[in-house]
């Protein structure tokens, strides 16, 4: 099988690479063209009809529903839609059943790690969808990922990937604001740090974000702007009604977003703090 990415940001160029390198890689594209990605077409009708499986990672629900219209003409029986945005579970039933209306199978795919686990093809995957088309896929989604976690059913991944983005967002919520309190007393990183890490509350993403933070490296892995959708979606979805520490941060990162951070890491929540 033959695969194409449509979205090149931050992840989809690096997967697109190791499509390539696999020798698997059938086309891409991104709506600000990047003709230096390997495989590169004009349109995303195009990457389309030369693969057997699109793999959409861009932006937010309303960037993968203007893809799916323009690429629905030339799905059908055979093609495979992966969606691995991150999108809710009512976006998720749409571009199911748009896929499906074409003729063609759709996974619900989102994924977990940034940059640094994108290069190094340990990203981990959250799927949605029929076990036999799961397995199918497996070899695929190997060239890019150290683990696929089959979830449920598409409405279940999407879901899951919106409850992870929370429990990051808080954790580097608590991060800053620790620090914050810890930089207060006079007490410097190294102590901080040092101390954290002898601490139950020590975690990987403390590992990953602590040398961005000392360094006051801001330069993105996962950005501000995309963390805040991913919270506007789960403050949408069924049981999120009332959740104080997700309102709680989604309003930390708009604010973030309002000072001119929407393209920097989501570690700077720190800024926000004048951390």
């Amino acid at each position: 099988m033959k695969i194409g990415v449509l979205g090149l940001g931050i992840i989809g160029r690096i997967w697109a690479r190791h499509y390539a390198d696999a020798g698997v890689l059938a086309g891409t594209w991104n709506r600000t063209p990047r003709p230096e990605t390997p495989a590169w077409r004009d349109t995303p009708e195009a990457v389309a009809a030369e693969a057997d499986v699109v793999q959409i990672v861009v932006a937010d629900p309303a960037a993968v529903r203007a893809l799916m219209g323009r690429i629905a003409p030339v799905l059908g029986p055979g093609k495979t839609v992966v969606q691995s945005s991150t999108i809710d579970p009512a976006s998720a039933d749409e571009f199911r059943a748009a896929a499906r209306a074409a003729g063609a199978d759709y996974l619900e795919a989102p994924f977990t790690g940034s940059k640094p686990a994108a290069e190094q093809r340990q990203t981990v995957f959250y799927l949605g969808g029929e076990a036999g088309l799961i397995a199918r896929l497996e070899p695929l989604l190997a060239c890019v990922s150290a683990t696929r976690l089959h979830i449920g059913d598409h409405r279940q991944a999407a879901a899951l990937k919106l409850a992870m983005n929370l429990n990051l967002a808080v954790q580097m919520q608590g991060l800053v604001e620790a620090r914050a309190l810890a930089t207060a007393a006079g007490i410097g990183d190294e102590v901080f740090y040092g101390a954290l890490a002898r601490n139950v509350g020590y975690s990987g993403l403390v590992k990953l974000k602590e040398p961005k933070l000392r360094a006051g490296d801001f330069s993105p892995q996962f950005s501000v702007k995309h963390l805040h959708k991913d919270l506007r979606l789960a403050s949408l979805a069924a049981g999120c009604a009332e959740l104080p520490a997700l309102d709680a941060v989604r309003e930390q990162l708009k604010t973030a977003e309002a000072r001119g951070h929407g393209e920097e890491d989501f570690c700077a929540l720190a800024r926000v703090l004048g951390a």
